[in-house]
């Protein structure tokens, strides 16, 4: 392999376990570039600010040169107008509020919205370009969750602000429930950031296996109590995998896309 590809394979295999980052073992077991090369490329992309090396864990992380780079691509490519049909599709098969929604620093912001078509269910005050916390809403656990856990960290701060009496008040509650969500590919709003509506989100994953998005259904607490929400849960995780599908070129016909080095399960 030339050393162009070789430099792409260690960032993709890199970016790809994002969440728990890869050990420079890891690195030449998955990419198959030679001990010396590897530990010298690894070495200028450090340097570079494309990779991170978190001492602690002695992992390689992908850094903010690469988020810049990212930054950029997703700045001239409409997410929205690629994933709304999907969004569309979802709202047909559940008649709740629809939304798609990115990281945008260290809040989400909705990118696409589709209003409950059940004429007597609550409003949700969301809008198309409004913003939303991450730590007490459906989509911000997804987005949080494909985070490294000091970045993570980093754009949670020390104070996680209270909304309902469901908000979860601790980070440590919080970065549980993360791997909940790591774990089983969907994260769930329990009325904790209004009362008496719950949210059920599921990530778009791009081709390199980055999370880019995340899609979500919101609908009255009362369905919970009724029926349960397994057909909300199904239906979004549809979607999303659908929509994760068409970023990366291929239909998803197999397991669920990786949320940032872990399946969908």
């Amino acid at each position: 392999m030339s050393s162009v590809a070789n430099v792409f394979g260690i960032l993709e295999a890199v970016i790809a376990h994002q969440a728990r980052g890869l050990a420079y073992s890891e690195v030449v077991v998955k990419t198959r570039v030679p001990k010396a090369t590897a530990h010298r490329l690894l070495k200028s992309l450090v340097h570079l600010r494309y990779l991170r090396f978190d001492p602690e864990s002695n992992r390689y992380f992908g850094d903010l040169k690469i988020a810049e780079l990212g930054s950029a691509v997703i700045s001239a490519f409409d997410l929205a107008q690629h994933v709304h049909p999907h969004l569309v599709a979802l709202h047909a098969r559940t008649g709740h509020a629809c939304h798609l929604g990115i990281l945008d620093g260290a809040v989400g912001v909705y990118l696409d919205k589709i209003e409950s078509a059940k004429p007597f269910e609550i409003k949700l005050y969301s809008a198309i370009g409004k913003r939303f916390p991450l730590h007490c809403t459906a989509m911000g656990k997804v987005l949080l969750a494909a985070l490294p856990v000091p970045d993570m960290r980093r754009l949670l701060g020390h104070k996680m602000q209270s909304f309902t009496p469901a908000t979860l008040k601790t980070r440590e509650r919080l970065e549980q429930e993360l791997e909940i969500v790591r774990a089983s590919g969907f994260a769930v709003d329990r009325e904790e950031i209004t009362r008496g509506i719950m949210c059920v989100a599921a990530p778009v994953v791009g081709s390199s296996g980055v999370v880019m998005g995340a899609l979500s259904v919101g609908f009255p607490a009362s369905i919970a109590r009724d029926s349960g929400i397994t057909r909300e849960i199904r239906a979004v995780r549809d979607a999303a995998k659908a929509a994760s599908g068409l970023l990366s070129g291929s239909p998803q016909t197999g397991p669920g896309r990786r949320i940032a080095g872990h399946r969908q399960r």
